[in-house]
């Protein structure tokens, strides 16, 4: 929320200077985001009369100027459509800082042509997203004064951040009141007169959708004249960052800041028929006024007229009943809508406007038709014409309540000692008024522009509040909630800073953390995959959805209808996407060989709670440089290794793992495993990255990624272990060479061994794999150790050779190996 001092003070009668009001607002809740002084920045921006604009004689879309901005013709080139003789304009001299760019103006020739300033346009300036031309300034502006000055932009810009509860805030006039309230001034009455009416309205309400829009207020105002708004009005919406558009449409604008309430004006030669309704849409699509085409739904409430949808209630007006110069005659809209199906239909077309912001936090209902008569009576001043009567349809919502607050409370519940006769008066210049009260407590009458505070009501079943809002109304919390509001409201305008400060009680003893199994899990594998070189890296749960269909799918379900950046629209199912994409980042910096790892969320459609806990990991190009070993590429086994060295970490017996080779399509289908515990159970990935996603993303040639999935490994089952003790007893080896079909795994000849003899096998090793010239075709030779450990006696030479047949007996059976 923005707005200049000047502006403020239109509603606030003080002497306040702008530290006090910034130090107070932060003081009272409405958190100070910045105070911006435009002057500063357009100090050097003059006033410049264009003398001359002729064709540049070696361009075509540039024009040669002769400006005079108060010390004499300058000449200067220009690429704007409109400059031309005779204009006024904003002049930036040589030495000057464009805000937009940060560019620093210096003397040069464009195409042989002397340049010595620049003519601005109002993007250039930081005030508005208008770059069409450069800004035209009245006849009556004077040749060399500061643009700043003249403009009425030399003053402070101050900006609050607003919670969702104070929809109340997001006007200039609640905020003036809430300064008020905390002694600040006094807050200026706002009563406007009500206009004369002469003859019927052109137009009319119907409401088809009460449940949306309950109240609708409207008038007609004949014989307007549409044009530039006057300075004083462009340049205040200048100031917040608004666009001035035309008079008609920026005193809609002016009320949408000034009071909180959203307007709307519609072109009554424009409009089919002499009805408008409010219903809900039927699929059309319709042009708004932001430039982009709409298509509405059941669950969205549009204005229509006789042809069909004119605008997006609530939130978006059409172009095709919007004002323009050649109106004269204006219908305007002034709503009452329900926040909770105006925030959701906002969501569901991704629209932010002013009026949605309002609308979704709530407005005053009460405010409608003194809103209505000053909008009016603006209308006429600065567009002429006679007002028509009033026109409304559906009924006005019953927002009368009161709140009950017990001083013993203010005390026990806000740790505060606020006198009575202050909290009273402090409830009083907010806005409540007093409705009874005792030797202990106070009952007030909720303001109507305080829908953030609950309270009891006589609200009716037939007022068009939704479910939701008549609950939190007329519910038993209605007695507990709206007291803490009233007690944070007397405290945050009494000041919070003044509240004691109070030490917790003392403990006898401090509880140690504890960490349940996943926890202490994930912060083992943590500690393990950095000792083991890798760092840790925390990216965005979000990727781009064209980046994420390379590693899988990337469905419909995943899609963040209302991402932070267009390039994070997507939910990512594995933390390889943005590993990968950072990986690229460091490569483009020239760090190429690197390994990173992440433990963190991926989705998944379907899956149970749809997010899952992943470590994931990602090693791209060489390994590090070493006297004693020589750098090579990562292979699929290094990424092997890291799976492996975590698992063990975490104490998943390595006995009971089987890898197989059905990895998904972003891994290399020949480089690749899935780590499974039983035929179901998949507990790892890991493998080199697919040709198709290196070239695709740009990742270095060498790339191989893990993913451990932490949530799949299962609990240790509690039961009792003896000490490992050390053996007395020598323990046996014992090399075989196993001749096998080439499409045999080593894994499986290493699974049968170790099952072989369970009481005796501690311990089996691969040490060679042989295909060669001595070996018949489609045949390997696998040469594998055994490690015998006798327990409570020396095994004797035969129970040896029983032992290693039983070995060599498990290994044929289960993969048809034989001894060599």
């Amino acid at each position: 929320m923005k707005f200049t001092l000047s502006w403020l003070r239109d509603h606030l009668d003080t002497t306040a200077d702008l530290a006090t009001i910034t130090d107070t607002l932060t003081g009272i809740g409405l958190e100070l985001e910045g105070v911006t002084d435009p002057g500063a920045a357009l100090a050097p921006f003059r006033i410049g009369h264009v003398l001359t604009a002729e064709q540049h004689p070696n361009a075509d879309r540039l024009r040669a100027c002769t400006v005079d901005a108060g010390d004499g013709p300058v000449s200067v080139v220009c690429g704007a459509p409109n400059a031309r003789a005779g204009l006024k304009v904003v002049f930036a001299p040589v030495g000057a800082t464009i805000p937009a760019s940060g560019l620093v103006l210096k003397a040069g020739e464009i195409r042989g042509v002397a340049s010595l300033g620049m003519l601005c346009s109002a993007r250039e300036l930081g005030l508005g997203e208008d770059h069409d031309g450069i800004i035209e300034l009245p006849e009556d502006a004077p040749v060399g004064a500061g643009y700043a000055a003249w403009a009425g932009l030399d003053e402070p810009v101050i900006e609050i951040a607003v919670t969702p509860n104070r929809g109340d805030a997001l006007s200039v006039r609640g905020v003036a009141r809430d300064l008020a309230a905390a002694g600040l001034g006094t807050l200026k009455t706002f009563a406007p007169a009500p206009v004369p009416a002469e003859g019927p309205s052109a137009l009319g309400w119907a409401i088809a959708m009460p449940e949306v829009c309950p109240w609708v207020l409207g008038r007609t105002v004949r014989g307007v004249t549409n044009g530039p708004s006057p300075a004083w009005l462009q340049d205040r919406l200048s100031a917040i960052g608004l666009r001035p558009i035309s008079a008609l449409v920026d005193i809609t604008n002016f009320f949408t800041i000034d009071l909180g309430r959203p307007l709307h004006v519609f072109d009554v030669a424009r409009v089919s028929g002499s009805t408008l309704t409010l219903r809900p849409g039927a699929g059309e699509s319709f042009a708004a006024l932001n430039g982009k085409d709409l298509t509405v739904g059941p669950e969205d409430c549009v204005i229509a007229d006789a042809k069909g949808v004119v605008s997006l209630a609530g939130i978006m007006g059409g172009a095709e009943t919007g004002c323009t110069e050649a109106t004269t005659e204006v219908f305007i809209e002034c709503a009452y809508f329900e926040p909770i199906p105006i925030a959701l239909t906002g969501r569901r077309h991704q629209l932010a406007s002013d009026a949605r912001a309002r609308f979704e936090r709530g407005i005053d209902p009460a405010l409608m038709p003194a809103a209505l008569d000053a909008a009016t009576q603006m209308v006429i001043e600065l567009c002429g014409g006679t007002a028509s009567d009033i026109v409304s349809a559906g009924t006005a919502p019953d927002w009368r309540r009161t709140a009950r607050l017990r001083f013993d409370r203010l005390r026990s519940f806000g740790g505060a000692e606020v006198p009575r006769d202050e909290a009273e008066g402090i409830l009083r210049r907010l806005g409540f008024g007093l409705a009874g009260g005792d030797e202990q407590s106070i009952t007030v009458h909720v303001p109507s522009w305080r829908n953030d505070i609950a309270g009891r009501g006589t609200l009716e079943p037939a007022t068009a509040l939704s479910p939701e809002r008549l609950a939190v109304m007329q519910a038993g919390v209605a007695e507990i909630e709206p007291e803490v509001d009233l007690i944070e409201e007397v405290l945050r305008i009494w000041g919070i800073d003044r509240i004691a400060p109070v030490s917790l009680p003392a403990m006898a003893a401090v509880p140690t953390a504890t960490l349940t199994p996943r926890q202490a899990r994930a912060a083992t594998v943590r500690r393990l995959l950095a000792a083991r070189g890798l760092a840790e890296a925390v990216t965005f749960s979000f990727v781009d959805s064209r980046v994420a269909v390379h590693f899988g799918e990337a469905p419909e379900a995943l899609r963040v209808v209302n991402p932070i950046a267009s390039d994070l629209d997507q939910l990512r199912s594995t933390p390889l996407i943005t590993l990968a994409t950072a990986a690229v980042r460091n490569a483009a910096r020239g760090y190429g060989d690197l390994g990173l790892f992440e433990i963190g969320p991926a989705f998944h459609e379907g899956s149970r709670g749809g997010q899952a806990v992943v470590a994931g990991g990602l090693r791209v190009g060489e390994t590090p440089r070493h006297w004693l070993v020589p750098a090579r590429p990562v292979t699929a086994l290094d990424a092997k290794a890291d799976v492996w060295a975590a698992l063990t970490a975490i104490g998943v017996p390595l006995e009971a793992l089987s890898v197989t080779t059905d990895a998904p399509v972003f891994y290399h289908p020949g480089r690749s495993g899935v780590v499974r515990q039983g035929p179901k159970l998949v507990l790892a990935r890991f493998g080199a990255l697919h040709p198709n996603v290196i070239r695709a993303l740009d990742l270095p040639t060498h790339a191989v990624a893990f993913e451990i999935f932490l949530d799949a490994i299962p609990e240790p089952k509690r039961r009792r272990r003896a000490s490992p003790v050390l053996s007395a007893f020598q323990p046996i080896r014992r090399d075989f060479a196993f001749v096998a079909d080439v499409t045999v795994a080593a894994e499986d000849v290493l699974r049968a061994a170790r099952v072989s003899v369970r009481d005796l096998v501690t311990g089996v090793t691969l040490f060679d794999v042989y295909q060669g010239e001595r070996m018949a075709p489609g045949r390997k030779s696998l040469g594998v150790e055994v490690v015998f450990q006798p327990k409570d006696r020396s095994l004797t030479d035969a129970e040896i050779e029983e032992a290693c047949a039983k070995v060599v007996a498990a290994v044929t059976k289960a993969t048809g190996a034989v001894l060599r």
